[in-house]
């Protein structure tokens, strides 16, 4: 599940140089009160000071996973690459566990299904799906079908790609939103990624913002 961290710009300075001007002030470097003033903006949720910093970010991630991704939308931008454009061979994501479903909730998973017998069930039975949308893809297009209509034949767990841009207080929303225990797995390791590229850039902020949803 790649997450590559492209560039940024902006670190713990910047958030706290963002609060300061606000009384004409600067620091030129990071020092204790500074730091209390971080954990004071967070805690206060004077969140503008931590959008001055911005990461990007080239992610690769299933389809089913990326629109609950997308529904992200305040304070990030993206651009996904297009099968109305692309027919390469599509890539396709396979779990690494199938989970049962949950017995009390309406959403979620419940534990790993680990009886051999069904897992094989199972893996055929999803190999033999992709098998026959790839199948049916290309016949689409050999038939002279344009892209953007052939795309329609393929599932859910074709892997997308897209460069996104957000600051670190989108992806720390994020991050306390998709790493939840509620959230799904696929979408939490994408988030513990994504958190764990910031916090070596900005530690502070990174721990302002979201230590008390580790707690």
């Amino acid at each position: 599940m790649p997450v590559e961290l492209l560039d940024h710009m902006g670190d713990d300075l910047t958030v706290v140089n963002a609060a300061r001007v606000s009384m004409a002030k600067h620091s030129a470097q990071l020092v204790g009160k500074d730091e209390k003033l971080i954990t004071y903006l967070a805690a206060h949720n004077h969140w503008t000071p931590f959008s001055h910093v911005t990461f990007r970010f080239r992610i690769k991630m299933p389809i089913f996973v990326a629109r609950e991704w997308f529904r992200h939308t305040v304070g990030v931008t993206r651009n996904e690459v297009s099968r109305r454009y692309v027919t390469d061979e599509p890539e396709f994501f396979t779990p690494s566990e199938w989970r049962s479903k949950a017995e009390h909730v309406k959403q979620g998973s419940g534990g790993a299904i680990d009886a051999p017998g069904k897992l094989c069930e199972i893996s055929d039975a999803y190999s033999k799906a992709l098998e026959k949308c790839v199948d049916g893809y290309e016949t689409l297009l050999n038939c002279g079908v344009c892209p953007e209509q052939a795309r329609m034949i393929l599932p859910q767990s074709m892997m997308t790609e897209f460069i996104e841009t957000g600051s670190l207080y989108a992806y720390a929303r994020i991050w306390r939103l998709r790493t939840d225990p509620h959230a799904q797995k696929e979408i939490q390791h994408y988030a513990t990624q994504v958190g764990d590229a910031i916090e070596k850039l900005c530690p502070v902020s990174w721990a302002a913002l979201t230590d008390w949803a580790k707690s």
